[in-house]
């Protein structure tokens, strides 16, 4: 992959982000993070609603079955630590209802939030 079709990639995950994030806040959701990152993973957005904190997963493709099926094991493995060591920073959320979600962008469709579609060990 070259320069220009990385920082092409980076642009279109960017803006994928920033559409979900708006798409949770139409659905009253308060954004807490953004590209949450440590050494052993990440969280694209970390949002709140009510009782329940949702650690959410974004995921741009060029269409929606292709990004409904792309968060892999790996990926599910660092979104877990990522949680895990941003509970341990925010001891306030700890009782809170703790969800996994994840929001599918393509190309010429509405986003799709999953709730709970990531299983997160947060143990």
């Amino acid at each position: 992959m070259s320069a220009r079709d990385r920082a092409g990639a980076l642009a279109f995950g960017l803006n994928a982000e920033t559409v979900a994030a708006l798409w949770l806040r139409l659905k009253f959701y308060r954004i807490l993070e953004r590209r949450y990152r440590i050494r052993e993973g990440e969280i694209d957005i970390i949002a709140a609603r009510g009782s329940t904190i949702a650690f959410v997963e974004v995921k741009a493709r060029p269409t929606m079955d292709e990004a409904v099926i792309s968060i892999s094991a790996q990926k599910r493995r660092r979104m877990s630590r990522a949680a895990h060591h941003w509970l341990a920073t925010h001891p306030w959320a700890v009782n809170r209802i703790l969800r996994g979600d994840a929001l599918f962008i393509a190309p010429n469709s509405l986003p799709r939030h999953v709730p709970a579609a990531v299983e997160l060990d947060l143990g």
